[in-house]
């Protein structure tokens, strides 16, 4: 199945604060990413197979498209922002991996990204637990999101998105 991704580099610029001058091509592996590792786990396979095949055919509305729009999007922004910034400054090329350093400014250290990251994935959190609720509370709109079978990801529903538990 061809894929299609549920966020737009406009969607990132407009709902987060990365800068336009960020090149779309680096950014938007990542959206694939956090798609394929972290929206899988909220919607199951069959659901978000269901959405990109309505966007590949210009069909996505109704339900569908309310549950993209208003739920799944802010939740998807915060976790490509999640897998994007630890990566942002680093370039792996012919000369070796390096990291650029504009003029006039100052990289921030590995703390300071650390913490620009976990607070992205408290945003992620959040987004991802009011779209759990919602679908959990209105299942019988989406039966993709029941209907995963054998090798397919079943939707998470029990909130859970911490990498670690007390």
């Amino acid at each position: 199945m061809a894929k299609a991704l549920l966020i737009t580099y406009d969607d990132l610029l407009r709902y987060s604060n990365m800068s336009g001058n960020v090149d779309s091509d680096k950014a938007i592996q990542y959206v694939s990413i956090s798609q394929d590792i972290h929206v899988q786990r909220l919607l199951g396979t069959d659901l978000l197979e269901k959405i990109q095949s309505d966007i590949i055919g210009s069909t996505l509305s109704g339900n569908y498209l309310s549950l993209v729009t208003n739920w799944v999007k802010p939740a998807l922004i915060h976790w490509t922002l999640v897998e994007l910034l630890p990566m942002i400054s680093v370039t792996i090329g012919n000369g070796g991996i390096y990291r650029h350093a504009p003029e006039n400014a100052n990289t921030l250290s590995s703390e300071e990204v650390d913490s620009l990251v976990s607070q992205e994935r408290d945003f992620a959190v959040y987004y991802s637990n009011r779209l759990v609720d919602y679908l959990c509370n209105n299942s019988t709109l989406f039966p993709e999101y029941n209907s995963n079978t054998n090798e397919d990801v079943n939707p998470s529903t029990d909130n859970n998105f911490c990498s670690w538990v007390l």
